[in-house]
């Protein structure tokens, strides 16, 4: 069976709705990644002019300079390993290897909120990477999924965070824990812990402050921050999740760097995938950090914030090549 068509059967127990999110989100990438399927049509016969263009193709859609010669070394070794000489061939296995690199092994990329316990997830980022608003969306998933939400507004720093954050809180229908602009955030978030606890929520999601990677005292008090939740609540925060913004590319790729350095984290959230040609960030992110994407934005509607599916995303970047090669099976 090939690839394509295994590939296929594994996304086909999901619902075609979360399929088309993908393909319709992953629409501007999905033409960069056309060139792929242009190269194989181009070339009958593999050699190092085709791997050349290759390589160019993946660079130009950002899948990062490092991840593109690993991987285009591995294809490069796969081809010899089995023989392969037809461009054609090659795709599918193309297809896999990302599907590998977007996995990892035995990687889980389910948020990590047990029943039972004040699960605590804090957001970091820089300002304009779509934070809040994530945090929003997340609140509107966990409350549709019957859970108890509470926000707490840490960012006190940036003017018109707070009352951003309580427009999604009414928005969503989830009370927001706050102080007064230029409050020590750490304080807010101790209230946001003592509050859950009283009105037994079950997931609190903390804003911060949009950090630059360069600010040593922001990135202090970001330390501050998880001290004083470890203290309060000796296992958390369960997540920290870092919100980048796909659009800005390798740009994305040096925050998530810099905040790997400075934090300890769990996992990435992807934003406005939608709007940018250049998503192969993802796999540059993923392969470099060694940190799973959890959720990728793929719209501005309430419940465009979805799990991330590295197969599902795969298959929306070769959408088009998947299709001919099931008719071509079929016939």
């Amino acid at each position: 069976m090939s690839f394509f068509k295994k590939l296929k059967e594994k996304i086909s127990g999901q619902t075609e709705a979360i399929t088309n999110k993908f393909k319709e989100g992953l629409m501007k990438t999905r033409g960069a990644f056309e060139k792929v399927e242009d190269l194989v049509r181009r070339y009958k016969r593999i050699d190092d002019e085709f791997y050349e263009e290759l390589e160019d193709i993946l660079i130009s859609a950002d899948v990062g300079v490092n991840t593109v010669m690993e991987l285009v070394d591995d294809l490069r070794n796969e081809a010899r390993k089995q023989r392969i000489e037809n461009a054609h061939e090659l795709q599918p296995v193309l297809s896999e290897k990302l599907v590998g690199l977007l996995q990892g092994k035995d990687e889980d990329t389910s948020l990590n909120i047990e029943d039972g316990r004040l699960n605590i997830i804090l957001f970091v980022g820089v300002n304009g990477v779509g934070k809040t608003t994530t945090i929003g969306k997340m609140a509107h998933m966990l409350k549709s999924q019957g859970k108890k939400v509470l926000l707490a507004a840490g960012d006190t720093f940036r003017a018109g965070a707070i009352d951003q954050l309580e427009v999604w809180g009414e928005r969503v229908g989830v009370e927001v824990v706050k102080q007064q602009q230029g409050s020590d955030p750490a304080a807010v978030i101790y209230d946001g812990i003592h509050t859950a606890r009283a009105r037994k929520a079950d997931v609190l999601l903390c804003d911060t402050a949009g950090r630059l990677q360069n600010k040593v005292n922001l990135m202090e008090e970001l330390a501050k921050i998880k001290r004083v939740i470890s203290r309060e609540v000796p296992d958390a925060p369960h997540e920290t999740l870092l919100v980048l913004d796909a659009t800005t590319g390798q740009n994305a790729l040096s925050q998530a760097k810099a905040f790997s350095q400075s934090a300890e984290l769990s996992g990435i959230v992807l934003t406005k995938l939608d709007g940018t040609a250049k998503g192969g960030i993802v796999i540059a992110i993923r392969n470099e950090l060694q940190v799973p994407v959890k959720y990728v934005g793929l719209g501005e509607k309430m419940d465009d914030l979805q799990p991330f599916n590295a197969e599902q995303f795969v298959h929306a970047l070769f959408a088009t090549s998947i299709e001919k090669e099931m008719e071509q099976e079929e016939e």
